[in-house]
This record gives structure tokens, sequence and C-alpha cells, in this order.
């Protein structure tokens, strides 16, 4: 009998009992001499630890007198029992010796796969087993009609040349999958595809509306030259640097040739026009320096000053004393200057080795009136005050500069400030101006800080009444 517990239907009685294990015997056995009956293989495992007694009453045993009893295994095996699997839901009853026949059909016993895949499953799963999960089971593909083990059926899943499918693009198209290369290689519209002019990838039914653009198709040059195959991109610079067939201006079109020729004609043309070229570049040079002369002198317009105050730093002091000194009456000129906005325009002179009383000794320093841009707007003659300085360049956290000052108001029957004439050019009185032959001496320049980092610095500030720059 199996070696598993029966589940009996009435606790056997004690005679069916083995002493040993307190279960149904199991192929019993009696020791003949003294009628003692135990399971056969309880009793062979008693014995071989050596003890040769009977379990019941330690009377000595012999081999020879332990006999099978097979009337009692008979009335063992004819007691009702339950399915042992009947906790997992199996109703069978029957006799204990009707059990192993009741396993071969029982939906609870485990049994092992039929199809040798090494799993063992109770008997009413084995269907759902053999049909779905089995590695061995016999499948049969639905669309080619190939028969596989399960295992291998799962590797043909997906691969199955037979079996209908959707185009990979999304183009909508379903086919077999064998078929399905060639399709998506020449005849799917969702196909991309280069560009064979510039290479470039397209969906393909969107690859002609790009050459209708794109950089390198091949045009035709639109003068009709003959040059193949240019592309898009190049045709502007073709049509500008290499088509001999376009029509260019001639190189002269700055300076006044309205001449326009093929290009392959240009050269002839050039020999054949010298003289009237060299002409308009005789025209155009002129009407340029001019040009150059106006911003020139508008430039300078717009750098003097506006506020009736100059302040003129004259650098490289001693150098350009030694210049005055072997020079004579070299005189010096400060940029010009406003007195406001729409102005006088004057401009600031100085001898740095004196002129006239003061040559020799002194710094001399002068102011004269210039032609300026707003002069017939102005009254005449001028006549406001002018103050001469020579700034202290002390540090004033240390010392209060002493700055030397010098304040004179214009004569007006002088003719240094009577309204200038455009072509004053000449050192006679009016140019040379009116100011102050001895304005500081030698001796004194040097005295403090008026001459510093090798510089001086001279102002002049005119006194224009308010209403005026008003």
């Amino acid at each position: 009998m199996p070696g598993f517990d029966y589940k009996f239907l009435e606790k056997p009685k004690r005679r069916f009992q083995c002493p040993l294990c307190s279960k149904a015997m199991r192929e019993p056995v009696q020791v003949s001499t003294c009628g003692h009956r135990f399971c056969d293989t309880c009793l062979q495992e008693f014995l071989s630890e050596g003890v040769f007694k009977c379990p019941e009453d330690q009377l000595p045993l012999d081999y020879a007198k332990i006999y099978p009893d097979p009337e009692l295994e008979q009335q063992i095996l004819a007691l009702p029992i339950r399915c042992i699997h009947s906790e997992e839901g199996c109703r069978w009853t029957g006799q204990m010796k009707q059990l192993q026949s009741h396993f071969s059909t029982c939906a609870f016993n485990v049994i092992p796969c039929p199809n040798r895949c090494s799993v063992k499953l109770t008997r009413r799963d084995l269907p759902e087993h053999l049909q779905h999960d089995c590695p061995k089971r016999k499948v049969k593909c639905e669309f080619c009609g190939s028969e596989f083990t399960g295992e291998a059926f799962e590797n043909h899943q997906g691969i199955c040349p037979q079996e209908s499918v959707y185009c990979e693009n999304k183009c909508g198209a379903r086919m077999m999958r064998r078929l399905l290369s060639q399709h998506t290689m020449t005849e799917c519209p969702k196909r991309t595809q280069p560009c064979k002019y510039c290479g470039k990838e397209f969906v393909y039914d969107t690859i002609q509306n790009h050459q209708y653009h794109c950089p390198r198709f091949p045009v035709q040059c639109p003068n009709q030259c003959g040059t193949p195959n240019i592309a898009r991109e190049d045709l502007a610079n073709h049509v500008k640097e290499s088509c001999g067939s376009a029509l260019v201006l001639c190189p002269f079109k700055e300076a006044g040739c309205k001449h326009r020729c093929p290009k392959m004609a240009v050269g002839r043309h050039l020999e054949e026009s010298t003289k009237s070229h060299l002409t308009m570049m005789c025209n155009l040079v002129g009407r340029q320096r001019q040009e150059i002369m106006e911003l020139r002198r508008e430039m300078e317009e717009l750098s003097v000053s506006h506020d009736g105050v100059l302040i003129w730093k004259l650098t490289d002091y001693s150098r350009k004393l030694q210049e005055a000194k072997l020079r004579n009456n070299h005189e010096f000129f400060s940029p010009p200057f406003y007195t406001h906005r729409y102005g006088y325009k004057l401009q600031v002179s100085a001898f740095l080795n004196g002129n006239g009383s003061g040559e020799g000794s002194h710094l001399s320093i002068y102011i004269r009136v210039l032609p300026g841009e707003y002069d017939n707007l102005l009254e005449w003659p001028f006549s406001y005050k002018v103050t001469f300085s020579i700034l202290d360049q002390s540090d004033p956290s240390l010392s209060k500069p002493q700055h030397i000052t010098e304040t004179f108001n214009p004569d007006p029957n002088w003719k240094n400030f009577q309204k200038p004439c455009s072509s004053r050019n000449s050192l006679d009185e009016s140019t040379l101006g009116f100011g102050y032959p001895k304005f500081i001496s030698h001796e004194e320049i040097k005295k403090r800080n008026y001459i510093r980092d090798n510089s001086i610095f001279l102002k002049a500030s005119i006194e224009i009444p308010q209403k005026i720059m008003a």
C-alpha cells in the first residue's frame, strides 16, 4: 500500500491498527509465537535497531516465526475511506483497495505532464496546460499551417511569413509579412527616401514637393549661357560671378558710366572708353574732395565747445617752449569754440616764448574772432567780457589753487572785434587778435603747479548775458 495517510469514514478498530505507528496496518505480518500483528515496514524498522523482541510483550522473536497475514490485509483493504484529496474538493468515497483505481480518474490527483515537460499538476489543470502552457505541446500556426512545439511556436509568433500585418510606416496597407519588406522599400507612400540631389531623407509622398525647393536641384541659367546642371543654391553666384551672358554694369558705374553689356564684352568696352572713364574719375575725385572738406568742417563744428568756455591743454610744454625760442613769433592755436549756441566763433592763441613786449620773458595770450556759421544773425562788433586764466594744478585737498586771471571788455571801436571777413588769413592786427603780451613771466610760471606733468592749462571764458543765451 502507498505511503500516505488514509482518510477513513470511521476510525479503524484497534485490531486494524499497528501498535508501532498507530495507523491502519499496511501489509500486516503476524508473530506466530505471541500472535501480535504489525505493519511489515514498522516491524522491520524496529528490528533493524538490534532489538529482537516483540514490541508488545518483549518476548524473544524469531524471523522464521513472522508470517504475512493476508486475511487481515483484506479486511483492512475493505475499510471505507475518502479520497486523500477530499480537502481539495474531491467527493469520492470507497474501499481502501479501490483508491489506486480512483487515482487514475481523480481530478485532484497530481500527475506528470504526458508530454514530459517536467511539470507536475492536478488532472483537472492538465487540459489548460496542454492547450496553452506546455512548452512541448503541439501547436499549429493558424497562418502558415505548420506544427510546432509550444516553445518553438512562441519563437515563431511575430515572424510567421504568412501572418497578415499592417505596414510599419502607418500607411494603412495590410499584407502578409513576407511581402512587407518589398512594400516598405518600393511601394509604401510613407516610406523614407533620400533626395538624389541633396541627400536628405523625406517621406516619399512629399519628396516631389521638396524638389521645388531643393538647394541642389539642377536648374538652367536664366541667361541661357549653356552651363549644365547648376545647383539652385549656386545659381545666384553663377549669374554674378561666372555667367558670360549675364548683363553687368560698367566697373566705372560709381563714376557715372551707365553702360550695360554682357560680362564677356566688358573688356572691349573698357578699352574703347578709357578717355571718358578717366574724365569721369577726375570729376568723381573732385566731388569727393569737396564732400570730404564739407564733412571735415561739419565735424569741427560738432567738436567745438558751445558754452563760452575753453579749457586748452598744452602738452609737452618744455619741447614746445624750446621750439618757440628757436622760431621767432611761433604761435600755437587752440581749438575754436562758440560763445553760446548759434553764437560767436572764437579762437585763443599763445606765444610760449612771448610776443611783442613780452618776447623772450613771458607767455603771451590772445583771442580773436573767427568767421562763424551764424555771423549774419549776430550783433557787431563783439562786445562781451573776456577772461584769461592759467590754471594752478595743485591738489585742492592740500592747498587752494591760485589761478592767474586777466579780464578785459572789448572796445567796440577796435578792428579786432568787428565782423570778420571769410577771407581773413593774413597775420595782420585783426588776425593776431587782442590779449596780453605779458600774461605770465617765465619765472612766475615755474612757481606752484602751473606746469605739471609737462603740461599747462589755459582757460578762456566769455561772459554772455542770460537773455542772449536764451
